[in-house]
């Protein structure tokens, strides 16, 4: 063999083992970047796991408060019912006692005068008790309605709250 061709040779054997490493080197670096890219889904998997999990507990701490809301407004609704429940009789027997005082005003006479004057207040007097009748009714139909809608505002308000992170748990 020539000189040439010895060199020639020696030339392709350093190229080739250059090629070689250099392949080498980037199967390595290609390993490394799919090892660490694992890594990293990994970990980015792990975060939304956690995430996910805290995302539950947050939804269930919630929805547990509103039901503690709703709870404590239902209870609110049954106090206020037994409330009305036992206004209604005193109401009642409070306009009974305005009749009667209205049926019992008479100016019984025997003068005339006296006795149309009796016949008007029994008039006037019946007329307010129906007055008073009425005005009890109203009032009690409006205080129901009144503590209905504050017991729902309130309920409203603490889910609002416990929604909002304002409050963590229900008074």
């Amino acid at each position: 063999m020539t000189s040439w061709a010895v060199r020639s040779l020696v030339l392709l054997v350093l190229l080739a083992s250059y090629w070689f490493v250099y392949q080498h080197g980037r199967s390595v670096e290609s390993a490394e970047c799919a090892a660490a890219s694992a890594k990293q889904d990994s970990g980015s998997r792990l975060a939304e796991v956690i995430g996910e999990r805290g995302a539950r507990q947050e939804e269930q701490r919630r929805a547990q408060a509103q039901e503690e809301a709703r709870a404590h407004a239902q209870e609110e609704r049954t106090i206020a019912d037994a409330g009305a429940a036992d206004a209604d009789p005193a109401g009642q027997r409070m306009r009974s006692d305005a009749a009667n005082l209205a049926a019992t005003v008479s100016c019984p006479g025997t003068d005339t005068a006296a006795i149309a004057r009796g016949k008007a207040a029994t008039r006037a007097a019946m007329v307010l008790s129906d007055l008073l009748t009425r005005a009890d009714e109203r009032a009690g139909e409006l205080a129901k309605a009144y503590d209905r809608a504050r017991i729902a505002g309130d309920q409203c308000e603490r889910e609002y709250d416990v929604l909002t992170g304002r409050r963590q748990g229900i008074n």
